[in-house]
């Protein structure tokens, strides 16, 4: 039995999230099609971080375990041939047991793309969030200090998470702004669902004036997620790396945030 990690890259926009689902619109559901069209054997995989509907991959990882050998070349051209062009493997890599995408993985970094122009612009729909409103980014610069190192993030927590702990240890957060475009990036060990979109909603209220730079503070301090700001788009939201220490994966080009 061989473990195998695969790189895997994807436009969120045509698909229901990653997790599998009864109906079968997910990139998990589509991806596990073609391993089995490619294997000819049913085969199950685990992920780095399951994405919500919309929500890209640029860095996600995955691993299966398969007794048919195949090249690391071999498996991304005969998976990628049983794909639709809005998913790709691009990487493939036999991996000792012990590793695991999900458990093994000891930092995940999410980039988000805010479109910032008084008019939208087709070619970033469902590829950057959108606001209107010009945004102060100082301000929101200076607010993302609160959320560095560790702390409960329960009010930037979805209602359906299912993590035990809302404890999580947000290592940086990177923005920048070129052109129209605003690039949020966050790196932390782990993400709660709908963290990082939470976050931005805090933050764009905070860029457009509506609360104070100490609104981050005071939303960690009451942990109620009933008092945080609305859970923003997911239009421009991407899982760019996942991090694995003693692990070395190929690194993937990344066309949106370089």
């Amino acid at each position: 039995m061989a473990r195998i990690a695969l790189g895997i890259s994807y436009d969120g926009r045509p698909w229901q999230g990653w997790q599998t689902q009864p109906h079968g619109q997910t990139v998990q559901d589509t991806l596990e099609s073609a391993i089995a069209e490619f294997l000819t054997v049913p085969t199950s995989t685990v992920c780095a971080g399951r994405t919500d509907t919309g929500v890209h991959g640029l860095g996600q990882v995955v691993h299966l375990d398969t007794t048919i050998e195949r090249t690391e070349q071999s498996w991304v051209r005969g998976v990628n041939a049983h794909m639709p062009a809005s998913i790709s493997v691009q990487w493939a890599q036999r991996v000792s047991d012990d590793f695991h995408a999900r458990f093994s993985a000891t930092e995940r970094t999410y980039t988000y793309i805010i479109l910032n122009t008084r008019v939208r612009q087709p070619f970033w729909a469902g590829r950057a969030g959108w606001v209107f409103q010009t945004l102060d980014l100082e301000s929101m610069i200076e607010a993302t200090r609160f959320l560095l190192g560790e702390h409960d993030f329960s009010s930037f927590r979805s209602s359906q998470c299912q993590a035990k702990s809302p404890v999580r240890t947000m290592h940086a957060i990177d923005m920048v702004q070129k052109g129209d475009l605003i690039f949020v990036t966050l790196r932390a060990n782990a993400f709660l669902h709908h963290m990082v979109r939470n976050i931005l909603g805090a933050l764009i209220q905070i860029g457009q004036g509506r609360e104070p730079v100490s609104y981050i503070k005071h939303l960690l301090s009451v942990c109620d997620r009933t008092q945080g700001a609305p859970t923003f788009s997911p239009d421009g939201l991407y899982l760019t790396a996942v991090k694995y220490p003693g692990f070395e994966f190929p690194e993937v080009s990344n066309i949106f945030l370089a």
